[in-house]
């Protein structure tokens, strides 16, 4: 059962990160997660920001193959390649509910012992709080600039 067709990864949570790597999985999400994906994850980087990407193995299994399918004779295709395939990491949800995350993972999304876990829908996002909190005011601050909405954007009725 891919994740997509059943329960959507929503909703901002802040947790802590232990003395060994280890992230409490939210238990609104651990059924869930058992049942699509039977605990396995996969984690990678974010090309785009210091925070880590973390999804549910048939959903990265998705990802996976659109990435592997571009031409690594093209420069951008093949830096993308390198970055997202090349840090990924399979992980399990353990018996407790947790989640490891390696060392080369933790040190490039800069984080420490307070982290924010952000639903993204098939994904879930893992940042530092403090580059969260700046990135989220950011992202309000630019919001009323007209300069970045694309016609796309402006189709959007909230």
């Amino acid at each position: 059962m891919a994740l997509s067709d059943s329960v959507m990864l929503r909703g901002v949570h802040s947790l802590a990160l232990d003395a060994k790597g280890r992230i409490a999985v939210p238990s609104r999400y651990r059924s869930v997660l058992d049942a699509a994906a039977e605990n396995h994850m996969v984690i990678t980087i974010d090309t785009e920001s210091k925070c880590l990407l973390i999804y549910p193995l048939p959903e990265w299994e998705i990802v996976q193959e659109k990435i592997s399918a571009l031409s690594s004779f093209n420069k951008a295709a093949r830096r993308l390649q390198r970055l997202l395939l090349g840090y990924a990491t399979d992980v399990d949800i353990d018996s407790a509910g947790r989640l490891l995350i390696s060392g080369p993972l933790r040190e490039h999304a800069e984080l420490d012992k307070k982290v924010v876990l952000l639903g993204q829908g098939n994904k879930f996002e893992l940042w530092s709080e403090s580059l969260w909190q700046q990135t989220r005011d950011a992202y309000i601050a630019e919001a009323g600039n007209e300069e970045l909405m694309t016609e796309e954007l402006e189709q959007i009725s909230l």
